[in-house]
């Protein structure tokens, strides 16, 4: 039971649980994997149970406290792909023609009669539910444009979240490091290195010094040999954490360079590592993939950068050598 996944293991043992244990795997599945992120208590206030309940929760599915089983959670969600989850989605591989039953309340992912013994009432609420989806389903062109129709709503909402969590006191110290910076150095994940592409792309016509982090070992060897305190390294850090993303941030950070941080609703083990930390929004995970959202955080940047540089210039410069080439 202990390598099932941890959804998996809250339904199975829920039949077993008194009523107090029960609320709080309610919560957690109605929730997951964001309720499991706060604290102890804020958990028990929302299941309307103790503390002392939820703990006797963790200790029985086996943690040392429920900091191990928060850990555990972590684990388990670092390890997969936003691809992996959306293309498996019941939804997603569906071929009939309505919508398929939604994946993402409790009363799915419970045993018959989940909530306290109120399965038949669940399966109505379910079954008037998928009505009034099969009607949206077919206003939308069918079942394939419902899919898109949900990913497309996914898409807005994270951008809304997203725009309206990144504070402007927060982007404009960002802009300040971006623009002081003697030499700035982007890098990212296996897709979050477009974000940090379409950075130093941008950045490059506004001001010298800005790169990409190289490839190789020996290469990134060779560029942190030179950093110090007034250079910058700029690291989109998402879910899967990338190990060479960190090793690169932390030998950096060992020769005095400083760190703006772009990450997830998880937050990236570099965190602390971080003097700007910009923090994506759980709606901000997407469909798929944030990318969409971290280019629109990179946007608002690169605004806020240009904003205290003077590059009509540069920028003059860059069209005449353009066009001359």
């Amino acid at each position: 039971m202990e390598n099932e996944p941890m959804e998996a293991r809250l339904a199975a043992v829920y039949p077993e649980l008194p009523p107090g244990e029960r609320a709080i795997v309610r919560v957690l599945l109605d929730d997951y994997p964001f309720a499991a992120l706060g604290s102890l208590r804020a958990l028990a206030e929302r299941a309307g149970v103790s503390p002392p309940t939820a703990s006797r929760l963790f200790d029985r599915l086996g943690f040392d406290g429920f900091a191990e089983f928060q850990a555990a959670v972590r684990d388990g969600a670092r390890a997969r792909s936003r691809l992996h989850e959306f293309v498996t989605r019941p939804s997603v591989s569906s071929t009939s023609g309505s919508a398929p039953p939604e994946t993402g309340g409790v009363a799915a992912r419970l045993p018959e009669g989940g909530a306290d013994g109120a399965g038949s009432a669940g399966r109505k609420a379910g079954a008037a539910g998928s009505a009034g989806r099969d009607v949206g389903a077919a206003g939308a062109g069918g079942g394939g444009g419902s899919v898109l129709w949900r990913a497309a709503d996914e898409l807005r909402a994270g951008l809304d979240s997203t725009l309206a969590a990144v504070a402007e006191p927060l982007l404009e110290a960002g802009a300040v490091l971006l623009a002081e910076a003697r030499t700035l150095w982007a890098l990212g994940g296996p897709l979050s290195e477009l974000a940090a592409e379409y950075l130093i792309r941008q950045l490059a016509s506004l001001r010298p010094g800005a790169h990409r982090v190289p490839d190789s070992a020996p290469a990134r060897a060779r560029t942190v040999l030179d950093l110090g305190v007034s250079d910058v390294v700029v690291a989109y850090d998402f879910r899967r954490y990338a190990d060479d993303t960190a090793r690169f941030v932390h030998a950096a950070r060992g020769r005095g360079a400083r760190l703006l941080l772009v990450t997830d609703a998880w937050t990236s083990p570099l965190a602390d590592q971080a003097e700007i930390l910009i923090r994506l929004p759980r709606e901000a995970a997407g469909p798929i993939a944030p990318l969409a959202h971290e280019i629109a955080v990179t946007e608002l940047l690169l605004v806020s950068t240009a904003a205290h540089l003077s590059p009509a210039q540069r920028l003059a410069d860059l069209d005449a050598l353009t066009q001359a080439l």
